[in-house]
């Protein structure tokens, strides 16, 4: 039986990182939330592994915290571990990773959830979403009817979600959850289109059971990085090692010789699964010229044995998954406490999204997260927080903001899901973005703190401390390049020092910092010009700035050519059909996927450079007769 419960201006369904960064971003944008969960006691659980950042990740991480958002924050405090992946590359891939106490960060985010005000958290099964004028209705499992102006989907993994292990499967959620199994029904009478998804999770062994002795270990950094724009915020690490186990042929051979017990194989899974982090039975048969694959054995927590074994996810059924585990050098006496398995979930076509993560068919509703057919909590973070801000402007009646993928990953990340599509698991990548030379973690915040303070997440202290790094940098920018060195004794033994060319006429001082063996820090034994209140992220941006500003040059100038793609709109009643010289195929597509611009347009599987031309002059021709049009009426 239902019942009125009460009306907000917000809801907010699931709290995994989707959900908790759109929560958050609607209630301190001043918007009446309410946060459901499935069980309060799951709040910012991380199902899968424990940790947060990455190759592309961590870059996400920052330009959450750029914006204005909770998960880089609360990484830092729940830190066990930080490193910085791909040093021995250059700049554009340098990708923070930290290992995180998954506890402390879930009880951190509780915490957060609890204490923010025009938030309130509530634990109930959302069963049905249904329309009601302008306005939205979510209906509990025990009957409760709260109404919203706006509704933002984070249903993670739990969407119908079915555990698979071997030939058992039964509904579920992760971690042993109950699953959302209403939901589902609702949301194809209503019309969003659902597909469906598998992801994986490895097995958690108990910490006293494992010969480290056997295992490579792998220490954090020394100097530890951190998320947070505030450098002084961040607290002492534990610094817990991570350690390397490596699979070998006898592990492959159980392997082959159970394959036919798979599900994935035998047909039982019928969900699409990540390409980028496949099982441990998939990665055997498809590398089968691989004599080994390399597992990392991470800490779950201070306070806990639960170790997690990254790369050895599998559906195997369980007594296959003990050989498995057993034969792997240090882990021959390994205990499972939580056997791996595999979960098939439904989700939503992002296709039928626009770029603020709006159902174009049904105003005031929003996808984030695993919802829209991505993986991983960083992805799910980013898109809870845009969902959450335009929520949050569609209540308040403001304009909605869309990152441009020349401005971020966020950016990029939802332009390809809203454009092209996904038919697996998204996952970020640097590789994804064609302006990584100008998407780096160390000026995120120089690309979006602006926004995040112009939407008002960005808080006004936060905003003074930016606008003073970014003055520092820009001072320091400036000095290096109006500073010269004369021929001396002490520049001659510096760069033989360095093995770095001589020069005896004299030298800018920017010249030496672009040589690849020169660094920030080793001009200072010349430079005597050095201020002594840089921090080293300004030092860093620096370096990075001056040696890198040819390149850096070109992508600002390709990135401009897509900005005026981007700026020639379509207008919203556009009829393809009606534009001569493009293909068939392409009015199809046009029609179907409805692009905002002809940017975005460009970027459609199948549309061509000379619809886009076509497309152009249509364009054109259209602005010409509207302006026509203008003058024609004032004549009169």
């Amino acid at each position: 039986m239902e019942y009125i419960s009460e009306t907000v201006d917000t809801i907010i369904i699931g709290a995994g990182h989707a959900g908790i960064e759109a929560a958050l971003a609607s209630a301190r944008l001043g918007c009446k939330t309410v946060l459901f969960t499935l069980n309060l006691d799951a709040v910012g659980n991380m199902p899968c592994n424990p940790s947060i950042g990455g190759t592309g990740k961590g870059h996400l991480v920052f330009e959450i915290d750029a914006l204005g958002g909770q998960m880089g924050k609360t990484a830092d405090k729940a830190c066990l571990q930080s490193r910085m992946l791909n040093m021995g590359k250059g700049p554009a891939v340098h990708s923070l990773r930290m290992q995180a106490d998954r506890v402390k960060y879930r009880l951190l985010m509780k915490q957060e959830i609890e204490n923010c005000e025009n938030l309130s958290l509530v634990q109930a099964e959302i069963t049905e979403i249904r329309q009601k004028g302008d306005m939205w209705q979510t209906v509990t499992r025990l009957g409760a009817v709260w109404t919203a102006k706006s509704v933002v989907i984070c249903s993670g993994t739990y969407l119908s979600g079915s555990i698979i292990v071997g030939d058992v499967s039964y509904s579920g959620g992760p971690d042993g959850a109950f699953p959302s199994d209403g939901l589902s029904e609702s949301l194809r009478k209503l019309g969003v289109p659902l597909v469906r998804f598998k992801t994986g999770t490895p097995p958690r062994i108990h910490a006293d059971s494992i010969d480290y002795s056997a295992l490579e270990i792998q220490e954090g950094d020394r100097n530890p990085e951190h998320f947070s724009g505030y450098e002084e915020d961040f607290g002492a690490v534990a610094d817990l090692p991570c350690y390397i186990a490596y699979t070998n042929e006898t592990t492959h051979q159980i392997i082959r010789d159970n394959i036919h017990l798979s599900p994935l194989y035998s047909g039982r899974i019928k969900g699409i699964g990540p390409r980028y982090c496949p099982s441990i039975e998939d990665k055997v048969m498809r590398f089968a010229d691989k004599t080994r694959h390399q597992l990392f054995v991470e800490p779950m927590g201070i306070d806990t044995k639960e170790v997690y074994l990254q790369g050895f996810s599998s559906s195997l059924p369980e007594e296959v998954q003990l050989k498995m585990l057993h034969s792997i050098k240090g882990l021959e006496n390994a205990k499972v406490m939580r056997n791996a398995y595999a979960i098939e979930y439904d989700c939503t076509d992002p296709l039928a999204l626009c770029a603020t993560l709006e159902f174009k068919e049904f105003p005031g509703l929003f996808g984030a997260g695993q919802f829209n057919g991505t993986s991983g909590y960083e992805e799910a973070a980013a898109q809870g927080l845009i969902a959450g801000i335009n929520a949050a402007m569609r209540v308040k009646g403001k304009e909605k903001i869309i990152l441009a993928r020349n401005s971020s990953y966020i950016g990029t990340l939802i332009d390809d899901l809203v454009t092209k599509g996904t038919n697996e698991p998204y996952r970020i990548m640097t590789s994804r973005s064609e302006y990584r030379l100008l998407l780096r973690q160390d000026n995120a915040d120089r690309r979006l703190t602006e926004i995040g303070h112009s939407v008002g997440l960005v808080t006004d202290d936060a905003y003074e401390y930016y606008l003073t790094k970014k003055k520092h940098i820009e001072d320091e920018i400036n000095r290096i390049k109006n500073t010269s060195f004369g021929p001396s004794e002490k520049l001659s033994k510096l760069l033989e020092k360095c093995g770095s060319a001589e020069n005896r006429h004299g030298v800018k001082m920017s010249d030496l910092l672009r040589r690849p063996e020169i660094t920030y820090d080793i001009l200072a034994e010349i430079d005597e010009g050095r201020p002594n209140y840089l921090t080293n992220r300004e030092k860093h941006a620096v370096e990075v700035e001056i040696k890198y500003e040819g390149y850096i040059k070109k992508e600002l100038a390709e990135a401009e050519r897509f900005k005026k793609l981007e700026e020639k709109k379509f207008p919203p009643d556009i009829d393809y059909y009606s534009v001569k010289g493009i293909r068939a195929e392409t009015q199809q597509k046009l029609t179907k996927f409805r692009p905002a611009s002809i940017g975005q347009a460009s970027r459609i599987s199948g549309v061509s450079p000379a619809d886009i031309s076509v497309l152009l002059i249509y364009l054109e021709n259209y602005r010409r007769n509207i302006s026509d049009n203008s003058i024609d009426q004032t004549d009169q």
